[in-house]
């Protein structure tokens, strides 16, 4: 069990953090640069149809120093007014820190309300961050979270999942039925099964 213990403080320290500020980003910048949309009539009842759609659409983020900070793709966008949501297709979004830590996260489907705050990826989400240094040079190690349903909260930096989850850093590979992981407390539940492998050798 200390072997496991370590294994998720290690986890903890990288992977939920970049996961929460990469959706929150990536779903902010979409929806600000999306077309603005004018007000309808008081007695006019929002439809349930799209209202607009964008096809094969890329939308990029710089700072003030022209750096880029993040990139959303998709091969299509829509917009729902009776809820206010988007609804990406063939999702992507990469996202760039300001340590310079570049992180690409990936779905079938992404959704996401109108000013960003919840963001849900489903279908084949994948979140990765390659093997790098940072600027003061430790080599951080490659991180990876699959599952088929992810859920951010930004607004309260949370992210969970009803559905199994595996978490792979470097060599240890961890599996649970679901997960909630909660930023603020710096606190990771694992729920249902939880099985993991340190280094090629099983942790119980």
């Amino acid at each position: 069990m200390n072997f496991l213990r370590d294994a998720w403080e290690r986890l903890s320290l990288y992977l939920p953090v970049l996961l929460m500020a990469l959706l929150a980003l990536g779903s902010y910048w979409l929806v600000r640069n999306a077309p603005t949309l004018a007000a309808p009539a008081p007695q006019r009842q929002l439809s349930s149809e799209p209202d607009y759609f964008m096809r094969d659409f890329s939308v990029k983020n710089f700072d003030a120093a022209g750096q880029l900070r993040s990139e959303i793709q998709g091969v299509q966008m829509w917009h729902y007014p009776d809820t206010d949501t988007l609804e990406i297709d063939k999702a992507r979004i990469r996202s760039i820190s300001e340590q310079g830590l570049e992180t690409v996260s990936t779905a079938n489907r992404a959704l996401s309300n109108a000013d960003g705050s919840e963001v849900q990826l489903l279908g084949n989400a994948v979140v990765v961050r390659e093997a790098q240094k940072d600027r003061s040079g430790r080599l951080l190690p490659r991180l990876e979270l699959r599952s088929e349903f992810l859920h951010a909260y930004s607004n309260v930096e949370r992210v969970r999942s009803d559905k199994p989850v595996v978490l792979i850093r470097d060599g240890d590979r961890f599996t649970a039925d679901g997960m909630d992981y909660d930023n603020l407390d710096r606190v990771m539940q694992l729920g249902g099964r939880v099985r993991g492998t340190l280094g090629g050798t099983p942790a119980r």
